[in-house]
């Protein structure tokens, strides 16, 4: 785990020998499933390391410097991971964010299982885990408008990304979106969503992540005025018809 140290160490994100602990377990639950489902088709340890775990690390300065705080943040904010996959962002947050409240949403019962194992594994308390799909989950009361932070990575353009995550960001909250090297296109067709849904564009940034030569960018979204009710619409209209 010396990558994932030294990139911390960038970041100005202290770990200790606990968290670089659970991110080894963590690494090691991700090559053991993921020789029998397929988690990620990025299975080496300097891999992992770079373009996962830093790769998540990398947005967290944007967000402590948006609430004013310390690095790592402390405060006990409540945070949903839309389409969390095998864990990312949420869970390499979590480690380095301990007082963090997450919760993990995935379609897919086999990855929720997954997640299951490496929340007991890591140890890691606050941890709620949710199968389903953001269109149905953020019409429920239980979820909608009642997160201060919403994360996703690697899930689907900008357009359509939106139409996920903000009905689940409370007013005053944060959405922050991992993108890659198409970003400055997407982000083009996606801002009249964002203003359509609720939010406002705080910071539209490239990201250097430690040790990695591609090119990153972070979408943070701050949410102003509540998600209008038609939305998030029924399943699959979010992709097949963009706002």
């Amino acid at each position: 785990m010396q990558l994932l140290k030294s990139g911390a160490d960038d970041l100005r994100i202290p770990l200790d020998s606990e968290q670089i602990e659970q991110f080894r377990a963590y690494a090691a639950l991700l090559d053991e499933w993921n020789q029998k489902m397929n988690l990620t088709a990025i299975a080496d340890s300097e891999g992992v390391q770079r373009k996962h775990f830093l790769d998540c690390l990398a947005g967290l300065p944007l967000v402590a410097e948006e609430y004013g705080s310390s690095m790592p943040p402390t405060r006990a904010l409540a945070c949903v991971d839309i389409g969390t996959g095998a864990g990312f962002p949420g869970l390499p947050l979590k480690i380095v964010w301990p007082n963090l409240k997450l919760t993990l949403v995935d379609g897919t019962a086999k990855k929720i299982r997954f997640l299951n194992e490496v929340v007991g594994a890591l140890g890691l308390d606050n941890v709620t885990l949710i199968q389903g799909r953001a269109e149905e989950l953020g019409r429920k009361r239980r979820f909608r408008g009642q997160f201060d932070l919403v994360t996703a990575r690697a899930v689907a353009r900008l357009n359509t990304l939106t139409e996920y995550v903000m009905p689940f960001v409370r007013q005053g909250g944060l959405a922050l979106l991992y993108k890659g090297p198409n970003a400055a296109e997407e982000f083009m067709e996606a801002r009249k969503a964002i203003e359509l849904l609720g939010g406002e564009t705080v910071r539209f940034s490239p990201v250097v992540v430690p040790s990695l030569n591609e090119e990153r960018r972070i979408l943070l979204v701050k949410k102003l005025r509540k998600t209008p009710k038609q939305y998030p619409r029924q399943q699959g209209l979010p992709r097949k018809d963009p706002l």
